[in-house]
Protein backbone atom coordinates (compact mmCIF):
# COMPACT_ATOMS: atom_id res chain seq x y z
CA UNK A 1 0.00 0.00 0.00
CA UNK A 2 0.95 3.50 -0.75
CA UNK A 3 0.37 5.99 2.03
CA UNK A 4 -0.90 9.34 1.16
CA UNK A 5 -1.62 12.18 2.80
CA UNK A 6 -4.60 14.73 1.67
CA UNK A 7 -4.53 18.34 2.42
CA UNK A 8 -7.83 20.42 1.84
CA UNK A 9 -8.96 23.55 3.88
CA UNK A 10 -12.56 22.14 2.24
CA UNK A 11 -14.13 19.31 4.37
CA UNK A 12 -16.61 17.91 1.56
CA UNK A 13 -13.60 17.64 -0.56
CA UNK A 14 -11.16 15.93 1.93
CA UNK A 15 -13.61 13.33 2.95
CA UNK A 16 -14.17 12.97 -1.24
CA UNK A 17 -10.66 12.30 -1.93
CA UNK A 18 -10.57 9.82 1.00
CA UNK A 19 -13.10 7.80 0.28
CA UNK A 20 -12.07 7.88 -3.57
CA UNK A 21 -8.89 6.88 -2.61
CA UNK A 22 -9.35 4.21 -0.34
CA UNK A 23 -11.24 2.63 -3.16
CA UNK A 24 -8.44 2.13 -5.33
CA UNK A 25 -7.17 -0.56 -2.62
CA UNK A 26 -4.26 0.86 -3.83
CA UNK A 27 -3.82 4.13 -1.29
CA UNK A 28 -3.35 3.75 2.18
CA UNK A 29 -4.64 7.25 3.64
CA UNK A 30 -2.74 7.90 6.91
CA UNK A 31 -3.86 11.48 7.64
CA UNK A 32 -6.11 14.53 6.07
CA UNK A 33 -5.79 18.01 7.11
CA UNK A 34 -7.26 21.35 6.56
CA UNK A 35 -4.83 23.39 6.20
CA UNK A 36 -0.88 23.92 5.75
CA UNK A 37 0.23 24.55 8.98
CA UNK A 38 -1.15 20.84 9.98
CA UNK A 39 -0.04 19.76 6.84
CA UNK A 40 3.95 20.54 7.43
CA UNK A 41 3.56 18.80 10.66
CA UNK A 42 1.85 15.54 9.55
CA UNK A 43 4.60 15.65 6.66
CA UNK A 44 7.07 15.79 9.59
CA UNK A 45 6.12 12.87 11.62
CA UNK A 46 4.08 10.92 9.41
CA UNK A 47 6.24 11.10 6.50
CA UNK A 48 4.01 9.81 3.66
CA UNK A 49 4.81 8.55 0.57
CA UNK A 50 2.25 11.13 -1.64
CA UNK A 51 0.58 14.18 -1.02
CA UNK A 52 -2.94 14.95 -2.17
CA UNK A 53 -2.53 18.65 -2.01
CA UNK A 54 -5.26 21.54 -2.41
CA UNK A 55 -3.39 24.83 -3.87
CA UNK A 56 -5.92 27.41 -2.55
CA UNK A 57 -5.61 27.45 1.04
CA UNK A 58 -5.97 30.18 3.82
CA UNK A 59 -2.84 31.44 6.05
CA UNK A 60 -0.35 29.03 3.48
CA UNK A 61 -1.18 28.25 0.28
CA UNK A 62 0.10 24.53 -1.31
CA UNK A 63 2.76 25.89 -2.78
CA UNK A 64 4.06 27.26 -0.05
CA UNK A 65 3.91 24.19 1.86
CA UNK A 66 5.75 22.50 -0.63
CA UNK A 67 8.96 25.63 0.31
CA UNK A 68 8.58 24.24 4.13
CA UNK A 69 9.56 20.60 3.53
CA UNK A 70 12.94 19.52 3.33
CA UNK A 71 13.94 17.82 0.37
CA UNK A 72 15.19 14.20 2.22
CA UNK A 73 11.46 13.80 3.08
CA UNK A 74 9.37 15.36 0.45
CA UNK A 75 6.51 13.02 -0.64
CA UNK A 76 5.41 12.95 -4.34
CA UNK A 77 2.90 15.44 -4.67
CA UNK A 78 -0.34 15.32 -6.60
CA UNK A 79 -2.25 18.71 -6.78
CA UNK A 80 -6.03 18.61 -6.14
CA UNK A 81 -7.60 21.56 -7.28
CA UNK A 82 -10.51 24.24 -9.12
CA UNK A 83 -7.44 25.51 -11.53
CA UNK A 84 -8.26 24.85 -15.00
CA UNK A 85 -6.46 22.61 -17.09
CA UNK A 86 -4.34 25.29 -18.94
CA UNK A 87 -3.22 27.17 -16.11
CA UNK A 88 -2.13 23.50 -14.26
CA UNK A 89 0.50 22.40 -17.45
CA UNK A 90 2.83 24.59 -16.13
CA UNK A 91 3.17 23.00 -13.06
CA UNK A 92 3.39 19.79 -14.49
CA UNK A 93 7.44 19.67 -14.39
CA UNK A 94 7.18 20.41 -10.40
CA UNK A 95 4.65 17.79 -9.76
CA UNK A 96 3.99 14.42 -10.36
CA UNK A 97 0.48 14.93 -11.52
CA UNK A 98 -2.59 16.82 -11.14
CA UNK A 99 -6.40 16.40 -10.52
CA UNK A 100 -8.89 18.63 -11.42
CA UNK A 101 -12.11 19.27 -9.11
CA UNK A 102 -14.15 17.20 -8.76
CA UNK A 103 -12.07 14.26 -8.98
CA UNK A 104 -13.30 11.66 -11.65
CA UNK A 105 -12.44 8.46 -10.86
CA UNK A 106 -11.38 7.14 -14.21
CA UNK A 107 -8.60 10.09 -14.69
CA UNK A 108 -8.15 9.13 -10.63
CA UNK A 109 -7.01 5.82 -12.09
CA UNK A 110 -4.46 6.90 -14.03
CA UNK A 111 -2.72 9.10 -11.57
CA UNK A 112 -2.39 6.16 -9.45
CA UNK A 113 -0.93 4.22 -12.28
CA UNK A 114 1.47 6.88 -12.90
CA UNK A 115 2.03 7.10 -9.06
CA UNK A 116 2.20 3.28 -8.72
CA UNK A 117 5.10 3.05 -11.26
CA UNK A 118 6.98 5.67 -9.83
CA UNK A 119 7.06 4.23 -6.26
CA UNK A 120 8.12 0.64 -8.13
CA UNK A 121 10.79 2.03 -10.04
CA UNK A 122 12.13 4.37 -6.64
CA UNK A 123 12.07 7.61 -8.15
CA UNK A 124 12.78 10.21 -5.90
CA UNK A 125 9.88 13.29 -5.62
CA UNK A 126 11.78 16.30 -6.83
CA UNK A 127 10.05 19.67 -6.08
CA UNK A 128 12.30 22.90 -7.09
CA UNK A 129 11.59 24.89 -3.61
CA UNK A 130 11.90 28.47 -3.68
CA UNK A 131 13.02 30.47 -0.76
CA UNK A 132 11.05 31.10 1.98
CA UNK A 133 9.66 34.90 2.97
CA UNK A 134 7.39 34.40 5.54
CA UNK A 135 7.76 31.78 8.48
CA UNK A 136 3.86 30.50 9.89
CA UNK A 137 4.03 30.81 13.53
CA UNK A 138 1.75 29.69 16.05
CA UNK A 139 0.47 31.95 19.07
CA UNK A 140 -1.87 29.43 21.08
CA UNK A 141 -4.87 29.43 18.67
CA UNK A 142 -3.65 31.89 16.11
CA UNK A 143 -1.17 31.28 13.41
CA UNK A 144 1.55 34.56 12.28
CA UNK A 145 2.86 34.91 8.84
CA UNK A 146 6.23 36.27 10.69
CA UNK A 147 8.35 38.24 7.65
CA UNK A 148 11.54 37.47 7.66
CA UNK A 149 13.16 40.98 8.28
CA UNK A 150 11.00 40.76 12.07
CA UNK A 151 13.28 37.97 12.58
CA UNK A 152 16.24 38.05 15.44
CA UNK A 153 17.29 34.45 15.63
CA UNK A 154 15.70 30.84 15.63
CA UNK A 155 16.48 28.83 18.12
CA UNK A 156 15.30 24.33 19.20
CA UNK A 157 15.17 22.77 21.63
CA UNK A 158 13.38 19.79 23.16
CA UNK A 159 10.46 22.00 22.66
CA UNK A 160 10.66 22.06 19.03
CA UNK A 161 12.17 25.54 16.94
CA UNK A 162 11.27 28.67 17.95
CA UNK A 163 11.56 31.90 16.08
CA UNK A 164 12.49 34.85 18.03
CA UNK A 165 11.95 38.53 17.48
CA UNK A 166 12.26 41.48 19.38
CA UNK A 167 8.99 41.67 21.19
CA UNK A 168 7.66 37.61 20.73
CA UNK A 169 8.84 34.20 20.69
CA UNK A 170 6.50 32.04 19.18
CA UNK A 171 7.02 28.22 17.77
CA UNK A 172 6.92 26.87 14.06
CA UNK A 173 6.50 23.51 11.99
CA UNK A 174 9.54 24.48 9.56
CA UNK A 175 12.52 22.80 10.75
CA UNK A 176 16.11 24.85 11.53
CA UNK A 177 17.45 22.71 8.63
CA UNK A 178 14.95 24.29 5.93
CA UNK A 179 15.14 27.47 7.74
CA UNK A 180 19.18 27.63 7.14
CA UNK A 181 18.73 26.97 3.47
CA UNK A 182 15.92 28.70 2.41
CA UNK A 183 16.35 32.18 4.25
CA UNK A 184 19.20 34.23 4.49
CA UNK A 185 19.72 33.45 8.05
CA UNK A 186 23.21 31.99 9.11
CA UNK A 187 24.33 29.32 11.22
CA UNK A 188 25.99 30.59 14.38
CA UNK A 189 25.28 27.26 16.60
CA UNK A 190 23.81 23.94 16.15
CA UNK A 191 20.76 24.88 18.12
CA UNK A 192 20.83 28.89 16.47
CA UNK A 193 20.06 30.35 13.72
CA UNK A 194 20.93 34.30 13.29
CA UNK A 195 19.86 37.01 11.44
CA UNK A 196 22.76 39.67 10.76
CA UNK A 197 20.14 42.00 10.15
CA UNK A 198 19.41 41.84 14.05
CA UNK A 199 23.02 41.76 14.97
CA UNK A 200 24.17 44.34 17.24
CA UNK A 201 27.73 43.46 18.50
CA UNK A 202 29.74 40.40 18.20
CA UNK A 203 31.52 39.73 22.02
CA UNK A 204 34.65 37.35 21.34
CA UNK A 205 35.32 35.20 24.19
CA UNK A 206 38.33 32.61 24.50
CA UNK A 207 38.55 29.23 23.17
CA UNK A 208 37.31 30.44 19.79
CA UNK A 209 33.89 31.19 21.18
CA UNK A 210 31.85 34.36 20.45
CA UNK A 211 28.20 35.83 21.39
CA UNK A 212 25.77 37.68 19.27
CA UNK A 213 23.71 40.11 20.77
CA UNK A 214 21.14 41.11 19.22
CA UNK A 215 19.37 44.85 18.82
CA UNK A 216 17.03 43.57 21.33
CA UNK A 217 19.78 43.17 23.83
CA UNK A 218 19.51 38.93 23.71
CA UNK A 219 22.82 36.84 23.81
CA UNK A 220 23.40 34.03 21.37
CA UNK A 221 25.76 31.94 21.71
CA UNK A 222 28.40 31.14 18.78
CA UNK A 223 30.22 28.00 18.27
CA UNK A 224 34.25 27.88 17.31
CA UNK A 225 33.09 26.22 14.08
CA UNK A 226 30.47 28.95 12.43
CA UNK A 227 32.44 31.92 13.52
CA UNK A 228 35.06 32.32 10.94
CA UNK A 229 31.80 32.21 8.80
CA UNK A 230 29.83 34.43 10.63
CA UNK A 231 33.22 37.26 10.07
CA UNK A 232 33.25 36.66 6.72
CA UNK A 233 29.69 37.87 5.64
CA UNK A 234 30.20 40.85 7.97
CA UNK A 235 33.83 41.43 6.09
CA UNK A 236 35.56 41.32 9.68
Amino acid sequence: MITALVVDDELHAREEMQALLEQTNVIEVIGSCSNGIDALKAINTLRPQVLFLDIQMPVISGFELLNMVHQDIMPHVVFVTAYDQYSLQAFEEKTLDYLLKPVDSERLAKTITKLSRTIVEKSEPVYQAEQIHRIPCSFGNRIKLTPLAEVEFVSTDGGGVQINTKDSTCFTEVTLKVLEERTPFLRCHKQFLINLDGVNEIILLDAGRAKIKTHSGKLIPVSRHFLKRIKKKILL
